[in-house]
C-alpha cells in the first residue's frame, strides 16, 4: 500500500497554515512577555504586528487551498470541504472584527487607557484551537491511500 497526495499545493497550505498558527497563536502570543525588558506596550505594539502579519498569511493559504477545491470540483457538503469552510468562516470573523477589536484594546493599553474587561481574547484563542483541528482534518483528507504494487 501507498500513499498518495490528491492536491499537493493544498497540503503544503494547510500544513504551514496550521504550523503558523501553533508557532505564533500558541507560542509567540505569551513567550514574548517572558523576554526580559518587555514591558506590556512593547510586548502589545510587537503583538499587533505580528498577529497583522500572521492575518495576511493566513489568507494566502486560504486563498492558495480555497483555488485547489475550485480546480478539482470538491462537492460543497463534503468532510474535506466543510474542514476548510469553517476555518475560512472563523479567517473572515477574526480579520474584519477580532483582530481590529483586539488591536483597538491593544492601543488603548499602549496609551496608558485601561479599557473593560473583555473575552475578546479567549474567542481569538477558541477560534484558533478549532481552525487547526479543521485544517489537520482536511489536511489528513488530502491523502488518499491507494494499492499501488500490491500483489496477490
Amino acid at each position: 500500500m501507498t500513499i498518495q497526495v490528491k492536491s499537493p499545493i493544498a497540503v503544503v497550505s494547510v500544513f504551514l497554515w496550521i504550523g503558523f498558527v501553533c508557532a505564533i497563536s500558541f507560542m509567540e502570543a505569551w513567550l514574548k512577555f517572558q523576554a526580559p525588558g518587555i514591558t506590556l506596550h512593547l510586548g502589545l505594539g510587537i503583538g499587533r504586528l505580528v498577529f497583522g502579519a500572521l492575518n495576511k498569511v493566513e489568507w494566502v493559504f486560504a486563498i492558495a487551498i480555497g483555488i485547489q477545491l475550485v480546480i478539482h470540483k470538491a462537492p460543497l457538503l463534503s468532510t474535506k470541504t466543510v474542514a476548510y469552510l469553517l476555518p475560512l468562516l472563523l479567517l473572515f470573523i477574526q480579520t474584519l472584527w477580532l483582530l481590529p477589536a483586539l488591536d483597538a484594546r491593544a492601543e488603548m493599553y499602549i496609551e496608558d487607557i485601561i479599557p473593560p474587561a473583555s473575552n475578546l481574547h479567549f474567542y481569538y484563542a477558541g477560534a484558533e484551537v478549532i481552525k487547526v483541528i479543521c485544517l489537520l482534518i482536511y489536511g489528513i483528507t488530502q491523502f488518499k491511500k491507494t494499492d499501488y504494487g500490491k500483489s496477490y
